[in-house]
This record gives structure tokens, C-alpha cells and sequence, in this order.
């Protein structure tokens, strides 16, 4: 088997905005896993940040026991696919358990955005509006689709993206942790090449800020990943700040690959 040892920044930010009472998202990254994870809470009586935090709470935990667990031994793709989803489906029924037995979580979820790099590859697990964007040399990608009432209709013609942007639907999601028993995560695995740098977002960056002036600020200061995400948030409130701001900034610094058995032949050397 192969493994691919990554070398990554991470950075993150999160702040209340300009309108909000409370700051419903929260944020996890973990450098050593590989893993970052971001979650917008909603639910009155602050019951979104109690959903936002479940999420963030069990995602990094689950997923490290369940690293810690494998050893040396390599995920096939389509197993780390199906672990992602496990986790997200975990959380959705935390969350929904927590909401049905306590009267002041009632109605709460979260939208949750997982990214595991793995390999040569990174697996991207989604519920809701949050999104993570890939920045490849000059281009931004968007690599998850938004569950939400604006996208259903853009996706079906009833809608052009400049109608969305000041849509007062724009809010409604389709798909988040905690709403329904069952839920269906969207899980997909991408390559990742040196170099890459990607952006997991709540809608309260996004909104407020470009993706073309997302790409300009991250690209001009990549080497500064922290004063990134602070310029991010900055740019957020100057434009409003009408929700809570999360981000996440992950740059793929080294991609080398080598093979895990013979990991496991130096480790007992040392033994």
C-alpha cells in the first residue's frame, strides 16, 4: 500500500458579524489528521452554536479513533468515502436526539462541511450552505453544491445568480444536521496536487465577499495564512457582516508519497 504524507498550513477565523447577536459557527482543524471542519448553527434560544459545537466536537474525535485505530493499514477510497459519511450521520443524530429531549435545542441543526485528506486525495463530506472552495493557480473552484432552496431553483433555470444574491430566500437550506432523523450527507473525493489551498466558508463570507476577492486576498497573502483569514473576516463586516463569518484556510505545502510497509519496517527498527 501507499501513503501520502501531506504537509499543510491551516488557518481560521470566526467572528459574530456586524448584526448577529451571538456567533452560531464553529470551526475545528486538525493538522496531524488532515481534517478541518466547519458548521453554521441555527435554532433559537442559541441552540445553533449547541449544534455548530456538537459538530465540531465529534467530528475530530470520531475520526481520530477511527485513525488511531487502522494503524498502518491504508483506506480504500470508497472506505473513507463511507467513513466521512458515518460521521456526518453521527452528528445529525446527536443533534437530533439532543433536540427532541430538551425543549429549548427544539428545531435545531447545522450545516457541516468535513474535509479529510487522505492520500493523494482529499474527501469532502456536506450538509447544507457552507462550502469549501479549491484555489489551483489562478482558478477557484467551488467543490461543494449548496443544499439550498436558491440553488434548487438557479439549478433549474427559475433563477440567475445575480437574482440570488439579493434573494430573501437565500437562507433556506435543504439539507443540514439535526433537522430529520435520516439525512443524507454528499460526499465527494477530489486530487490534490502541492500548492493547493482550500477554503471552507460559512454563508456569512461568501455573501459578503466575492469569490474572485476571496481568491485575490488568500492568493496575495498565502504566506501569512492567519492575517488571510483576519482579511477575509475583515472584508465580510466592511460590507455588512449581516451574519456570523467562518473560515477555514488550508494550503497543501508538500505531497510525497511512500510506501506504508515499509513505514511500518522503519518503526520496528526503533523498537
Amino acid at each position: 500500500m501507499n501513503r501520502v504524507i501531506h504537509q499543510f498550513d491551516m488557518a481560521s477565523a470566526t467572528d459574530v458579524g456586524r448584526v448577529r447577536a451571538h456567533n452560531e459557527d464553529s470551526i475545528a482543524v486538525d493538522p496531524e489528521l488532515g481534517l478541518a471542519t466547519l458548521a453554521d448553527g441555527m435554532g433559537g434560544y442559541n441552540a445553533g452554536e449547541v449544534a455548530s459545537g456538537i459538530a465540531v466536537a465529534m467530528v475530530p474525535a470520531e475520526i481520530r479513533k477511527f485513525h488511531d485505530s487502522l494503524g498502518v493499514r491504508d483506506l480504500a477510497e470508497p472506505e473513507v468515502r463511507e467513513m466521512v459519511a458515518a460521521q456526518a450521520n453521527k452528528v445529525n443524530a446527536a443533534i437530533y436526539a439532543a433536540a427532541q429531549n430538551q425543549a429549548n435545542y427544539s428545531g435545531m441543526g447545522t450545516t457541516l462541511v468535513i474535509a479529510y485528506w487522505h492520500g493523494d486525495r482529499v474527501t469532502i463530506g456536506h450538509l447544507g450552505d457552507s462550502r469549501c472552495y479549491r484555489m489551483r493557480g489562478e482558478k477557484i473552484k467551488a467543490l461543494t453544491r449548496d443544499h439550498s432552496w436558491i440553488q434548487e431553483q438557479i439549478d433549474a433555470g427559475l433563477m440567475t445568480y445575480e437574482q440570488a444574491r439579493t434573494s430573501k430566500k437565500k437562507n433556506l437550506v435543504t439539507r443540514a444536521c439535526g433537522i430529520d432523523l435520516n439525512v443524507a450527507p454528499e460526499v465527494h473525493t477530489h486530487d490534490v496536487q502541492a500548492g493547493d489551498i482550500y477554503v471552507l466558508c460559512s454563508d456569512g463570507l461568501y455573501d459578503m465577499v466575492s469569490d474572485d476577492n476571496i481568491h485575490l486576498t488568500v492568493s496575495s497573502l498565502k504566506s501569512n495564512l492567519p492575517l488571510a483569514a483576519q482579511q477575509l473576516v475583515q472584508q465580510a463586516n466592511d460590507n455588512g457582516g449581516r451574519d456570523n463569518i467562518s473560515v477555514i484556510l488550508v494550503h497543501v505545502l508538500k505531497s510525497g508519497r511512500t510506501s506504508a510497509g515499509l513505514l511500518a519496517r522503519v518503526k520496528n527498527w526503533f523498537k
